[in-house]
């Protein structure tokens, strides 16, 4: 089936426009680069100055060109560009790629140049890369578009390309590309998106995901400007089994800063980009080197792995090391079974640890033998998912024949660390074992990589919940509500009810109390007054009549005299109630990817410590789980120094039941807080004390505090 990037990605015949016989400069570069790696297409250079150009006959102009060609490369100024792309539209050339820079990064008047270039291309349905672009390669087909010399600059390729590039810089771009080729990775597509007047990087994701010469993706990010058609390709990706690999920029303040003056792109949360990413299971890369080696790691993907690390090491020192980094990491290195730590120590002497970490000790090379006894048994264990092995020089040379013996037999992932550059590594990597000669380097890429490995299923998971999930009725009754009503609302989606009055006079207020029992609270009930505290519109454990109808007079006068033009509604009378801990529950609209969720631990301390989990909705009560995990003050739930435990099921399932308000709230273009969620000991469920509804944006106003 041809995709309709097929004439920008695997052109077979290119028109140059602006073509020039210098290969030092943008419009002769490329040519030059065709000619060089041998291009088997046809190549029409435009530009009346020339004759000829790199051996191929140069047209004075692109209706001179004889034939329709595939894919149109200008390389003329920005005034001129769409003027240009005009004319190869009425020739029929489906594609173009737009060098020229001077669009919407460059200002008011490069801004009017990108909507004139927009409009066009709605119009006529070309296909265009750019503006702002570097061109591209298929080194596959050895077709290059791109004025990049780095092609001529790496080691030479000689087997099929198999990782693409896709980054939103064509610098960026180069640079990655560097890395990937010195780590002897084949690469099949370099691509930079450029200002992405028409092709959005995603669109480029769904190719690649569906590009039978792609295996993974690395890619750099900026903005997002489509992050829900962002989300369906990546998960096109896990489907696959396709790793996407992923750098994102903007993670400061002036980092964003840079991102906006370079792609005037949204600027979507980064806390939602990370979560995004985690949810697609994509791996995100701190910087070049390390994508060079996932890229590298992703080769060996079929492998079976995961954050249980057993770690086999000659020295206890390294072991110790190797430890703190993964764990730190978010991974498990778990005391081995005791069956396991007794068949170890029958080759390990006593002085050296069979626990996990592994020492093997220098003896090992008396009993080279027994190398093979305990990859083999590490190998077989269903106790831990892959095996990190620290063995220097010579001993890794050692220990080759074992790890490769084993990995031709089970499936496990065993990975090398040889800070003594033995001279196995390329053997062991044929079998199936990537050896590193850096530590630090391995263990900024196993990180992410076995997270990737771990969330295969997780991410299957999530998918199948959006494909099960009905879109859902807008739920525009919720405007205007105020606390009660919205609280009310709620339990139509599973969160509890509690008990509680609405009270419109003093007698009503103090009649509410001694039916729900003292001490109660008495909070303003209004619609209009979102933050109720600081419109004094609160007051806690009230103990007797008299102290319901002093609070009474004092809320509402406080209310009227913050909000003169409020509707204040009466009170809400509620028996005071207490828990083990208090969870905030957030949804938001978020301009890249649309309503996520946030949840936090421990009332306003959430908000000083910023210890808060993020999903994309929708989220269920496994996925809740997990967001309850990632916060820094999960151990309050779980009995911490002896208070009891948490109902954690309860929360679980108001998380739920949130998630599913959230989307019909999202839907009407509405926001929604449940601040605080009480969470009593188990088996005692939750309580939703405070709820609020606001227009997406924070526009307007709240309804409760």
């Amino acid at each position: 089936m041809v995709h309709r990037l097929d004439p920008l990605l695997r052109p077979r015949s290119i028109a140059f426009i602006g073509a020039s016989a210098d290969a030092a400069r943008i419009g002769g570069m490329p040519l030059e680069l065709l000619n060089h790696f041998g291009y088997q297409g046809k190549v029409f250079p435009v530009n009346p100055k020339y004759q000829e150009a790199f051996g191929n006959r140069c047209y004075p102009d692109i209706e001179s060109v004889p034939e329709v060609a595939d894919l149109a490369v200008l390389a003329v100024a920005a005034a001129d560009v769409t003027a240009m792309l005009r004319r190869c539209h009425a020739r029929g050339i489906p594609a173009a790629i737009v060098y020229a820079s001077g669009f919407a990064e460059a200002g008011a008047a490069g801004a009017a140049l990108q909507d004139e270039l927009e409009a066009f291309v709605r119009k006529s349905a070309m296909v265009v890369a750019g503006p702002n672009c570097m061109g591209f390669a298929n080194l596959n087909h050895h077709a290059y578009t791109a004025f990049a010399s780095i092609f001529k600059k790496v080691p030479a390729q000689h087997e099929p390309g198999r990782v693409s590039l896709v980054t939103q810089s064509g610098n960026v771009c180069s640079a990655v590309f560097a890395q990937v080729r010195q780590q002897g990775v084949p690469v099949s597509h370099f691509i930079n998106t450029g200002n992405e007047a028409s092709l959005e990087f995603s669109e480029y994701l769904e190719f690649l995901a569906a590009d039978d010469e792609t295996d993974t993706v690395v890619g750099y990010i900026e903005q997002l400007r489509d992050g829900k058609r962002f989300v369906r390709a990546a998960l096109e990706f896990a489907r696959r089994g396709k790793p996407l690999i992923l750098l994102k920029a903007g993670e400061s303040d002036k980092g964003s800063e840079a991102v906006r003056s370079h792609t005037s792109a949204l600027a979507g949360k980064q806390a939602l980009y990370k979560a995004a990413f985690r949810q697609v299971n994509a791996m995100q890369a701190d910087d070049f080197a390390q994508m060079g080696d996932l890229a590298w790691l992703a080769g060996f993907r079929q492998r079976r792995g995961g954050r249980r690390v057993a770690i086999l090491s000659i020295s206890g020192a390294l072991g110790a090391i190797i430890a703190d980094k993964l764990i730190a990491a978010g991974h498990e290195v778990p005391t081995l079974p005791a069956a396991l730590q007794e068949a170890l120590r029958r080759g390990i002497p006593d002085y050296g640890m069979v626990a996990n970490p592994v020492d093997l000790t220098g003896n090992i090379v008396n009993q080279p033998g027994f190398v093979r006894t305990i990859c083999s048994l590490l190998a077989s264990t269903d106790a831990i998912d892959t095996v990190l092995v620290y063995a220097p020089g010579y001993l890794m040379d050692r220990m080759a024949d074992a790890l490769s013996q084993t990995c031709a037999e089970h499936q496990r992932l065993f990975v090398g660390i040889d800070t003594g550059s033995g001279s196995c590594h390329a053997r062991l990597a044929q079998a199936g074992v990537p050896v590193f000669n850096d530590l630090g380097r391995a263990l900024r890429a196993l990180a992410p990589f076995l997270h990737w490995m771990a969330r295969r299923d997780e991410v299957g998971h999530w998918a199948a919940l959006r494909a099960q999930t009905a879109a859902a009725e807008p739920a525009t009754e919720a405007r205007g509500m105020n606390e009660l009503q919205i609280r009310q609302w709620l339990t139509r989606f599973g969160l509890p009810q509690m008990a509680e009055a609405a009270a419109a006079d003093e007698d009503a207020a103090v009649a509410a109390a001694e039916r729900l029992g003292y001490p109660v609270a008495l909070k303003i009930l209004s619609a209009d007054i979102s933050h109720k505290t600081e419109a004094g519109g609160v007051r806690l454990a009230l103990t007797d009549a008299g102290a319901v109808r002093a609070a009474f007079r004092e809320v509402v006068a406080s209310a009227g005299r913050h909000a003169p033009q409020a509707r204040l509604d009466g009170v809400l009378v509620q028996p005071m109630t207490s828990g083990v801990a208090e969870l905030l529950l957030g949804v938001s609209i978020d301009p890249v990817f649309g309503p996520a969720l946030a949840v936090g631990l421990g009332g306003v301390l959430t908000e000083i410590y910023e210890d808060v989990s993020h999903r994309l909705l929708p989220v269920d009560g496994t996925m809740a789980r997990d967001m309850l995990r990632d916060l820094k003050a999960a151990a309050l739930l779980d009995g911490f120094r002896g208070r009891p435990k948490a109902d954690v099921e309860a929360a679980c399932d108001a998380i739920a039941s949130f998630s599913r308000a959230a989307l019909s709230l999202a839907a009407a273009g509405l926001e929604g807080e449940i601040n605080p969620l009480l969470v009593r000991p188990r088996g005692q469920g939750v309580a939703v004390l405070d709820a609020l509804v606001l227009p997406a944006g924070g526009a307007g106003t709240e309804v409760a505090e």
